[in-house]
């Protein structure tokens, strides 16, 4: 949590939940909804009033009642777990940019210098040349390959879903059947020294799409 520049402040019950919430106004409320003395819901809705920033409510159930529950109660995500700690990241910094405290967090995309390189850590990509560097040596993609890392890099940190990357990648919608993305991004992966079993720099996000880790390059 330290190496984002998160505080937190854990509260195991409900009604403390409450109390500690409205009394201290963090950016962002993280809730289960099986709680003691008051779950998920009832503080989701005890608070929102008076409550300026933004909800998260992370929970085992998989029930589409419990989901719809927690958006009517004023929350304002609702994700189920078990989750990847990126993904979860990834939706707590959208939330922040949200409600303007992005720079909380540290930078959110890629740097681009006067040279028009965008960077992150050891990977270098140019746009406009459509060049792609990784620790000083120049990797040989083709030309979906570029397209989808640079997308990726676009929105590091961000979950981009399979239907943005068919619709900016191959101009199509996604009939939710074919695969040809997730195949390039296994090529990728491969040119750029991913683990295919385990990767740890573009992570599928089960359901949702693919997404480049910033502090993994």
């Amino acid at each position: 949590i330290a190496q984002y520049d998160f505080e937190v402040e854990r509260v195991a019950d409900g009604i403390q939940a409450i109390r500690r919430c409205l009394e201290s106004q963090p950016d962002i409320l993280i809730l289960d909804l099986m709680l003691p003395g008051a779950d998920g819901f009832e503080v989701c809705r005890q608070v929102r009033q008076q409550f300026t920033g933004s909800i998260l409510m992370l929970t085992a159930s998989e029930d589409d009642m419990d989901h719809v529950a927690g958006i009517e109660s004023g929350a304002d995500d609702y994700l189920i777990k078990p989750i990847h700690p990126r993904v979860l990241l990834a939706h707590i910094r959208l939330l922040l940019r949200k409600q303007g405290s992005a720079g909380n967090v540290g930078p959110q995309s890629p740097s681009e210098g006067q040279d028009n390189w965008l960077r992150i850590g050891r990977l270098s990509v140019h746009p406009i040349q459509r060049r792609v560097e990784l620790d000083d040596t120049e990797i040989e993609l083709t030309p979906s390959e570029f397209d989808i890392l640079h997308l990726l890099l676009k929105h590091a940190e961000e979950v981009v879903s399979r239907e943005q990357l068919f619709r900016n990648i191959r101009g199509i919608e996604y009939d939710g059947l074919d695969r040809s993305i997730d195949v390039k991004v296994v090529a990728l992966r491969k040119k750029l020294k991913d683990s295919s079993t385990r990767p740890r720099r573009i992570i599928t996000v089960r359901g949702k799409g693919y997404l480049l880790v910033r502090d993994s390059w």
